[in-house]
């Protein structure tokens, strides 16, 4: 549902896009409201991990005001400077640490201070990325823009399961004053798929046959794969027992697609088999490979976000097709900073050729050019030799 503006704050119902809302809130300065926030449910409110959420923002910010309503249904987010520098902080394990760190990841080029995060909770998740996803294809997009590695780093430091997590991750971030256009049509073929499968509180064998399902299906496209195996011990294994596989494919044009699958939640009453987890990421992986793009399909809003904010230049790139949150996160950015995307639907010659009967595969096939020219965003918190 659109915005309604009222004395320049723009109003929001419902709880859907929490996240996105927040987000360009900060980076635009610009005032928010969010009303009837799970008024409907029998628990209405914000939920744990979003006030949660809330909480580590304010870290990374001064002069951030937020007010409640008594029942949480509504809130009123007046965002302040985005400070950055050192944080420590304890993530809800309703949600995984990719759930924050995508957030981390999108201001942390404009803070004041380098960021230098300490994130400990649920290292994988159902619902989120998780941190050898955001580590492996989100990284190397920001890259694009910053240009230079300074410092830029996301490190494991313990792995964490639900539903008691128990990981911790550091992540790194150097400031800019201003992000530099990106032209980006290109994305090459894969030439190599490398993974890493991890076991927390099970036998070492689990990984081991996830491994072996996984390179199982690899090896009849790609003979360069390659998958270590993470037995985590002691401290290093979390609080709860699970195991899964993330796996990425590199293209000779430096663009990274990422699959993950993992076991189900302990006590959730059901077990699962590491042959199907192992099989289910090589599966995942080859779709989003067959979906292609500049870009892993999970952080196309990134793309979008980063093109948005850079100098006053055209930027481009073409990506698959365009997921629902990214498409979400077009409306936002259009509200919050006025900027529209020209989107361009590309076509190749077998996709003309095909017959009316396969119109499914040719809309899956699809890619999209996005254009836009940046507003010039300036980093004004940085400080200037």
């Amino acid at each position: 549902m659109p915005a309604i503006i009222e004395n320049d704050v723009l109003v929001y119902k419902g709880s859907n896009l929490f996240r996105q809302r927040v987000l360009l809130s900060i980076l635009s300065g610009r005032a928010i409201k969010i009303e009837d926030i799970r008024s409907t449910h029998d628990d209405p409110g914000l939920r744990e991990y979003e006030v949660n959420l809330i909480r580590l923002l304010d870290k990374i910010t001064n002069g951030t005001r937020v007010e409640l309503s008594e029942t949480g249904t509504s809130m009123y987010f007046q965002p302040g400077i985005l400070v950055g520098g050192q944080v420590t902080h304890t993530c809800c394990t309703q949600r995984g640490i990719g759930y924050y760190l995508e957030v981390l990841l999108a201001v942390g080029p404009f803070c004041k201070e380098p960021l230098n995060a300490v994130l400990q909770g649920v290292t994988h998740h159902d619902l989120d990325v998780s941190v050898d996803k955001m580590k492996s294809a989100a990284l190397p997009v920001l890259l694009k823009f910053i240009l230079v590695d300074d410092g830029l780093d996301l490190k494991v430091v313990r792995r964490g399961a639900p539903p008691l997590g128990g990981g911790e991750i550091v992540f790194r971030c150097p400031v800019r004053r201003h992000l530099r256009p990106l032209q980006w049509t290109k994305w090459g073929l894969v030439k190599r798929i490398r993974g890493v499968v991890y076991a927390l509180r099970v036998s070492p064998t689990m990984a081991n046959r996830v491994v072996e399902s996984a390179k199982g299906v690899m090896l009849k496209f790609l003979p360069d794969v390659y998958i270590n195996t993470d037995q985590c011990r002691g401290p290093n294994a979390g609080k709860s027992p699970g195991f899964g596989a993330s796996l990425v494919a590199e293209t000779n044009e430096k663009t990274f697609y990422c699959a993950e699958a993992k076991s189900l939640e302990a006590g959730s009453g059901e077990t699962s088999l590491p042959e199907d987890v192992g099989e289910e990421c090589a599966m995942k992986l080859l779709d989003e490979i067959y979906r292609g793009g500049a870009v892993d399909s999970s952080f196309q809003w990134l793309l979008a976000l980063w093109m948005a904010l850079g100098q006053k230049d055209v930027s481009e790139c073409v990506v698959g097709p365009l997921s629902d949150y990214t498409i979400s996160f077009l409306q936002h950015l259009k509200e919050f900073f006025g900027v529209m995307f020209k989107l361009e639907v590309l076509r190749s010659e077998s996709e003309d050729e095909a017959s009316d009967d396969d119109e499914e595969h040719v809309t899956k096939a699809q890619k999209v050019k996005m254009t836009c020219v940046g507003i010039g965003y300036v980093n004004i918190s940085k400080r200037t030799l």
